[in-house]
Order: C-alpha cells, then sequence, then structure tokens
C-alpha cells in the first residue's frame, strides 16, 4: 500500500463520513474473523473514519493464535506480546446497521505496518484465490447457509425460546415479531433473503441468502450474523451458531453452495458428466472431494464440531458424493427443472458455524483449483445414506480435530495455497484446541462453546 493508495481511500472515506453523520451513525464497526472462528472487532467514530480508511487501525496480531476461550497459543509465526497490525475498513462494503442505530459496520483487511499485506489475513488470502481462480478465465459463485437457535433469556442454559416441531409452522407463529423485524433488518440492509424457515432442533431456525462473489459471500455471512443475534437481544433472546447446541441434539451447520463459471456459464449444469457436471466442473469438485479430510480443519475447526459430524444426522460425515443425497459430504444440487443454469451448485454438508468463512472460501477455492489442475475425476454418486453401506465402500471422514490437524498438515496443496504462516498458525489454534478440551466430556465442551459463537 502507497501513498497514492492511502490518499484514494481518505477520498473515499469523506464523502461517507459525512453521509453517515447525516444519518446519526456515531461509529463504525469494523470486524475481522480470527483462527479460532470468533468475529474480533475495533470500533472507530465516524469522524475518524477517514483516517483509518488510509492508515488503518491498529490491532495486536496476537488474535491469530487466540484460542475459543480468548486464551492464546504461541506458534512460529503468531503469538505474544510483540508487534502490530492495521485494521483498513473495505467501504465498498460499509452498510449502516439496521438493527443497531447509530452504528455501521465495515470488514477489514489486515496489513503489516510497512503497508504490505499481512501474511496470515484470512480475508486478504480468500481474495487471492479468487485471482487465481479468475487466472484460469474462471469465477465462482458462493453461498453460505445460516443455522442458529435461540434461548430465552440471559442464562447460560439452552432454553429454546420456541419448542415447536421441527419445520413447524408454530415455531414462526411463536416469533413472529422478531422473524419479521429480522427480515426488515436484513432487506435495510441490502441483504436478499431467500428463505427463512424454522429448522430441525428445538428453537433452530435457517436463512438462506442469494449467492454472490466468494469474498463478499464471507462478509455477508459475518453481517447477517450479527444482525440475527442483535435482532435476537432487542427481543430478550440469546443466539447461538455453536455447532453443538446440547449435547446429543442436533447441531448448528455451515453449508457452503458453490458454483463454478466461465463467461457468464455455470459450468455445473448442461454438461457430458455426472447429472450435468462439465468436465470442468466434475474436476474442481474432485479437488475437494479429495481433500475434505484436510478441509475439515478448515470447516470443522471446533473439538464441539465432531460431535456434531456423526452419521445419519444429514451432516455429510462421509467423504463421497451424491446427486441432491444430503447425507453425502458434497451434495450436487442441480435446482430446479429448466433453471440448472441458474441455480446448480455444489453444496458442502460437513463444516459449520464454528468456521472462518474467510478461510472457507480460500481453501475450497485452492481445493477446487487443484483439481482443475489434476484433472480429478468424481467417483460414483451415493444416493443411499453411506453409513448403510459397507465400510469399505465409503471412507468415513476424521471423527476427531486432531483426525483432521494431521490430513490437513499432510496436504501440499493446502499447505502450498495457504501459506507456510497461516498453515502454521491453524494447526496451532487447533492443536491448542484439542488441549484445551482434552478429558472433558460431550457435555461439558457444549457448554463451554455454546455461547462462543
Amino acid at each position: 500500500m502507497d501513498q497514492h493508495d492511502r490518499e484514494a481511500r481518505a477520498g473515499q472515506a469523506r464523502p461517507l463520513a459525512a453521509a453517515l453523520g447525516e444519518r446519526g451513525v456515531a461509529a463504525v464497526a469494523v470486524t475481522w474473523v480470527d483462527t479460532s472462528g470468533i468475529t474480533r472487532v475495533k470500533a472507530v467514530p465516524v469522524p475518524r473514519l477517514e483516517h483509518a480508511a488510509a492508515w488503518g487501525i491498529g490491532a495486536s496480531p496476537v488474535f491469530d493464535a487466540f484460542l475459543v476461550d480468548d486464551s492464546a497459543v504461541t506458534g512460529r509465526f503468531a503469538g505474544g506480546p510483540a508487534g502490530d497490525l492495521r485494521l483498513h475498513p473495505d467501504l465498498d462494503r460499509l452498510t449502516v446497521l439496521a438493527a443497531q442505530p447509530g452504528w455501521a459496520w465495515a470488514p477489514a483487511d489486515r496489513y503489516q505496518q510497512d503497508g504490505t499485506p499481512h501474511p496470515g489475513d484470512s480475508r486478504l488470502l480468500a481474495r487471492q484465490a479468487v485471482a487465481r481462480l479468475a487466472e484460469l478465465g474462471l469465477t465462482a459463485r458462493l453461498a453460505f447457509e445460516v443455522e442458529w437457535c435461540v434461548s430465552l433469556g440471559d442464562g447460560d442454559e439452552f432454553v429454546p425460546a420456541s419448542p415447536g416441531p421441527a419445520y413447524g409452522m408454530s415455531r414462526i407463529a411463536d416469533l413472529s415479531g422478531y422473524l419479521h423485524e429480522l427480515l426488515e433488518a436484513l432487506s435495510a440492509q441490502g441483504v436478499a433473503v431467500e428463505q427463512l424457515h424454522p429448522e430441525y432442533a428445538a428453537g433452530q431456525f435457517e436463512v438462506s441468502v442469494a449467492a454472490t462473489d466468494p469474498v463478499g459471500a464471507a462478509d455477508l455471512l459475518v453481517l447477517v450474523r450479527e444482525t440475527i443475534r442483535a435482532v435476537g437481544r432487542r427481543h430478550g433472546l440469546r443466539t447461538t451458531f455453536a455447532p453443538k447446541v446440547v449435547a446429543g441434539g442436533v447441531g448448528n451447520g455451515g453449508h457452503v453452495h458453490l458454483s463454478l463459471w466461465r463467461d457468464g456459464t455455470n459450468l455445473m449444469a448442461d454438461g457430458d458428466g455426472w447429472h450435468g457436471l462439465t468436465e470442468l466442473a466434475e474436476a474442481f469438485a474432485g479437488g475437494i472431494l479429495d481433500r475434505l479430510p484436510g478441509l475439515l480443519a478448515i470447516g470443522a475447526p471446533s473439538v464441539a464440531s465432531y460431535l456434531r459430524l456423526v452419521p445419519s444426522h444429514w451432516a455429510g460425515p462421509f467423504r463421497c458424493w451424491g446427486w441432491e443425497n444430503r447425507e453425502a459430504a458434497l451434495r450436487l444440487v442441480s435446482g430446479e427443472s429448466g433453471h440448472g443454469q441458474r441455480a446448480a451448485n455444489l453444496e458442502v454438508k460437513a463444516f459449520d458455524g464454528a468456521a472462518n468463512p474467510y478461510l472457507v472460501v480460500a481453501a475450497l477455492l485452492a481445493a477446487g483449483s487443484t483439481g482443475i489442475a489434476e484433472q480429478a475425476a468424481l467417483p460414483e454418486p451415493i444416493q443411499v445414506d453411506p453409513a448403510t453401506l459397507p465400510e469399505d465402500t465409503v471412507q468415513r471422514l476424521p471423527d476427531n480435530l486432531s483426525a483432521a490437524v494431521t490430513a490437513f498438515e499432510a496436504d501440499p496443496a493446502l499447505r502450498k495455497a495457504l501459506g507456510e504462516e497461516l498453515v502454521d498458525t491453524v494447526i496451532t489454534v487447533r492443536r491448542g484446541e484439542v488441549a484445551l478440551f482434552g478429558g472433558l466430556s460431550a457435555e461439558e465442551v457444549v457448554a463451554r462453546t455454546r455461547w462462543r459463537y
């Protein structure tokens, strides 16, 4: 980042700050997501936005090494008291927060003090993955499903805000005011909601938003989740996106929908391959399928994640794919008849709400791009619950975080794409979490992570 960049950023911020002031906005929350999947924030008063855009907001790099409980570990590149970074708000994403009067929000890119990108910044890494895909003449569209549970009051025990049946209309009736305000807030922020419904677990809901560019989709996930949290607070509800809310119950997934495009054409439809996949789309999907064991260290990053990732719960715990198969880790979604060009996509089901969405974007695009380079092929699709098949028919994905980290560490494509510094930090943080929760029961793990996400 040079002086010209700083002047351009300041010039962009100046009229935005004036407009925010006219709307009664006092401060801008500038967020990033750490290695453990926690959204962290520094806020600046609106009159300070121009300076923040040009010169950044100071923040310690130690957050890269934070565990889910706010303790920190030390790796080769992260941890310890020394050093400083600069948070530069992306003003193209600046949004006035409808559920938090007087506040606006923008995601941050983190740079080092000399103006060079911080190698541990997951948002910048996601941008690089998008750029590498563009070098192949390809783009991607992506959307995160958002699942959450709401509890009555402020207590640490989970008390479902609506105990009605799974997908039951009674839950809409119980919480119609809350849900109405949520939809209004998302609309006011420019979020295109495609559907909202009660989910399987008591007090659980899901909202689906329109697909967009991959980095924008990660930004959107942060914005949607914090909007859900803020609206819930206004209604006396406590919100959790944790992978597991009640031990033995159904957890919150973080499914990712991903499609590959070239020159305005969706390559996941109208091809000659499996269920309409083109050759490029099959190779892209094959690259992801091949690397799913290691990808779990990114997309299922918590010890609690593996309490959710169990067979026959639509969580995708087997390394397989299938056409519209909700038990497969990769589900090919063809969309409505006649609309495949618009709707066809690959759903990654094994990921959950503890994941850093920018790391998810970077890792999935890297895995898919590697599949294209290797001309990967998909095996035959699985069209039944894979748990019903003989053990030697389909591979179970890692059933604990330690095994996922081992697979991640051994994957050369992911290591190369994410870079030595970030890979070392991810491994250090994941092993730190394994040690943090070592020897605890499922109930204790859930209790200690329920309200962290």
